[in-house]
């Protein structure tokens, strides 16, 4: 019924028009009806089809899609037959996007399956002539970005302000986990960031690609990181700041990535189960039961056990000077003598023990004695070698000078007034 009023409407306006014109005035304007824009998607003009999207769930199958369609056993199977090189039916997975292209006929017959097992790929079953199938990859687009901001709240949180993937705070995290103690950034602390991002199809935001460049300012400086390699036959990436000087410290500076201190080493604090006072010697940072706790300096791990008062805890070796020890672990993840490597996951956040809420409590030895590594000054990996110095120099002068001109245009200046 609507496709035969749209032309008697059409004719009514122009004849609408008609009217307000003198009758040897020219009718120079007519009403073009009802063509759509044309959609093109997995290589097919989306118009030609009525267009079916889903998603994989519990029980669906390759063969269960297509008999909802009409089709029998014996051709299912002859279908996954001719397409098995291609695609394997049996790959498909729940939560995958799925496309159905039928006919605009009553019928609605299955023309194409498409199926995307990621966001950059997707595999078309055409069922038109003769069966076919092939893998596409969707065209990616790279582009680089330099933010600048100061904290108001988490680095993830401004993230989020600026839409970029808050992935990319644990990448930062990890680039700086030596150099910056994250719980100790205060509101205010200005960074800025260079990184690359992708987009599908030249549009569709696809998260961040690479990090390139970046300073935070901490402490009243501004700490600076450049990914370089110094030999550029292997895979090996470094992070240095604007002189050369190696960032990547021999000890992590904390066994969380995200959490905050909640009681500090102290000679003498309150102990909150106890009821008494007494010496605190670590370090507590609170975290959600579960969280991974990292070993913070490559090593072997010395003790695994249980105490009444330290829960379930690890103790690490790192060499005749430096150990570590981790308690109040709701998992044990290591074993007595493993070698382990700095960051690794060696355990879980939890309360065993005596604990009043979900913390790790993070001890550390020199030589022998419980001391507070917050406030000592702890050995750097191997620097760079000089023969690489003016390559890297050459490489990261316009990546810096990009990161400090978006800040002053930012902020008016690098350094605060």
């Amino acid at each position: 019924m609507l496709k035969r009023l749209i032309p008697l409407l059409a004719l009514l306006v122009i004849g609408l028009n008609s009217c307000q014109k003198s009758k040897d005035e020219p009718i120079s304007k007519k009403i073009m009806v009802g063509k759509l824009p044309e959609t093109m998607e997995f290589g097919f003009k989306l118009n030609d089809f009525n267009v079916v999207r889903d998603t994989i769930v519990s029980g669906d199958t390759f063969g269960s899609i297509l008999g909802k369609q009409g089709f029998n056993p014996s051709q299912i199977h002859e279908i996954v037959e001719k397409v098995r090189d291609t695609f394997d039916v049996r790959k498909i997975r729940i939560g995958k996007a799925y496309t159905l292209l039928q006919s605009k006929s009553a019928d609605h017959k299955l023309q194409a399956f498409v199926y995307q097992p990621d966001r950059l790929s997707y595999y078309v079953v055409d069922l038109r002539d003769s069966v076919t199938a092939y893998k596409k990859v969707k065209p990616v687009k790279i582009r680089r970005r330099t933010i600048a901001a100061s904290l108001d709240g988490s680095l993830t949180e401004e993230l989020e302000k600026q839409h970029v993937d808050t992935g990319l705070a644990t990448q930062i995290s990890q680039v700086y986990a030596w150099s910056i103690d994250f719980f100790k950034l205060q509101k205010g602390d200005r960074f800025a960031i260079t990184f690359t991002e992708r987009y599908i199809n030249d549009s569709v935001y696809d998260g961040v690609e690479d990090f390139e460049a970046a300073f935070f300012e901490y402490k009243g400086k501004l700490v600076y990181a450049f990914p370089f390699k110094q030999d550029t036959t292997s895979n090996r990436v470094d992070y240095y700041d604007e002189e050369g000087k190696v960032l990547k410290n021999f000890f992590l500076k904390a066994p969380l990535k995200f959490s905050r201190i909640s009681s500090r080493f102290s000679r003498n604090r309150f102990h909150p189960v106890q009821q008494i006072w007494k010496a605190h010697k670590g370090t507590d940072y609170a975290a959600a039961t579960g969280t991974p706790i990292m070993t913070t300096a490559a090593g072997v791990v010395e003790q695994t056990g249980y105490t009444a008062g330290n829960g379930n805890f690890v103790k690490v070796k790192h060499n005749g000077t430096y150990s570590t020890q981790y308690l109040h672990m709701s998992k044990i993840l290591v074993r007595r003598g493993q070698r382990v490597s700095q960051g690794q996951v060696i355990g879980k956040v939890g309360s065993t023990g005596l604990a009043t809420g979900p913390h790790v409590c993070y001890r550390f030895w020199k030589n022998g004695v419980q001391v507070d590594p917050l406030r000592l000054k702890l050995p750097n990996s191997v620097p760079m070698n000089d023969k690489y110095k003016p390559r890297f120099l050459s490489e990261i002068a316009p990546l810096k000078k990009t990161l400090d001109s978006v800040a002053i245009a930012k902020f008016g200046s690098l350094q605060k007034a």
